[in-house]
């Protein structure tokens, strides 16, 4: 189940890259957007919808699927793919970030972490071998290395430790995997040059099909994260895909790119379409103000997907106010449609040669995305 990676062509003026991820089950054109289907269900959409909206790689939760129905469950039944009918790629995270979000029911050694399920308090254990041996039975096209993540505000000597572990954590996870499934290390380090520069010569060195930034959306300032983001892209192999994970707003996604990443995953689109929330090409919109009540408009002129082609503001309004499910999956079609045309128009913008000019012009506008009108 190998995995192969090209970049087709790289902004003249800067770092940004066009490239192509071919995966055993879809051709992923990269920069990518890769919509968040936790319990292997990307929420308030079909499978159909998904791809329609021109998304080909999907992830999945290690963390959510272990606990239910089961990894055991999920192979008897086709793997993740025959599960779900999922037709794309998939790429399962490792569970680092669920330990991390659930650490008042956790406990983290050197040998792996033990936690709580936060279905019924079931004691559980989650080690590199077993992440890699639960991915191995999802069986994703792309399985991510079990890693420790800590948050902005940790102490150095508490970022030393997660990275010095996530580093130990990689390297059993390279020994334990048993498929040719594409497994990518994931560099830490915190917001330290020197530490991610560590994390990722180490990282380097175990020569892993793809690689991933994580600790970043953590909680940092915008710019915190774009310093990172102005020196480690070019920390991973540049033959490899870079892949940032948990990231985010329209405006990061098109620094990141700048900076050389391709690959993106978040749960804004979904999540923002199930609070009454559409990104559009003038920014955000709450669908639950007034100002929408009576108007006739589409969400977003500039978009073609089934929402805006046959749905009003108004209309829209009113599945929201009225508390019909129809609401949030419509405004999560939206949603997911202007996050896949984000990279189209990024992709296009590296293929002519014009990404710079396209990205002064992104930013000129001038967008509002966390407030709303």
């Amino acid at each position: 189940m190998a995995i192969a990676f090209d970049v087709l062509t790289t902004d003249p003026g800067g770092r940004a890259r066009r490239g192509r991820l071919v995966t055993p089950h879809a051709t992923v054109e990269t920069p990518a957007f890769m919509p968040v289907g936790t319990q292997a269900t990307v929420k308030a959409s079909t499978w159909e919808q998904v791809w329609a909206s021109g998304a080909r790689l999907c992830l999945a939760n290690t963390y959510h699927l272990y606990l239910r129905p089961g990894p055991a469950t999920v192979a008897e039944l086709g793997g993740l793919h025959g599960f779900s009918g999922w037709a794309g790629a998939f790429l399962t995270d490792s569970g680092g970030y669920q330990v991390f979000s659930l650490a008042p029911m956790r406990q983290v050694s050197d040998a792996g972490v033990t936690f709580r399920s936060h279905h019924d308090g079931s004691r559980h254990e989650l080690t590199p071998e077993r992440s890699i041996a639960v991915q191995e039975a999802l069986g994703a096209d792309i399985i991510m290395c079990f890693d420790e993540l800590v948050g902005y505000d940790a102490e150095p000597r508490e970022q030393d430790a997660a990275t010095a572990r996530s580093l130990a954590w990689a390297e059993r996870c390279a020994a334990a995997q048993t498929t040719d499934q594409a497994l990518f290390g994931i560099v830490q380090g915190g917001f330290d040059r020197g530490r991610r520069e560590a994390s990722a010569a180490g990282m380097r060195a175990l020569d892993l099909p793809g690689y991933a930034l994580g600790g970043l959306s953590v909680g940092e300032p915008t710019a915190v994260m774009r310093e990172v983001l102005s020196y480690a892209p070019e920390l991973l192999p540049a033959d490899r895909p870079r892949y940032l994970m948990g990231v985010g707003w329209p405006d990061d996604l098109v620094a990141a790119v700048a900076a050389g990443m391709d690959m993106f995953d978040c749960v804004l689109p979904t999540r923002l379409g199930r609070t009454a929330a559409a990104l559009t090409s003038e920014g955000r919109l709450n669908l639950r103000n007034q100002v929408h009540a009576r108007d006739r408009r589409p969400l977003d002129p500039e978009c073609v997907c089934p929402t805006c082609t046959r749905h009003s503001r108004a209309y829209l309004r009113h599945l929201v106010q009225s508390g019909e499910m129809l609401g949030p999956m419509l405004l999560t079609q939206h949603n997911l449609w202007f996050y896949q045309a984000l990279m189209a128009q990024m992709r296009a913008a590296l293929e002519t040669g014009s990404f710079g000019a396209w990205a002064e012009a992104f930013w000129a506008r001038g967008r509002r995305w966390s407030g709303a009108n």
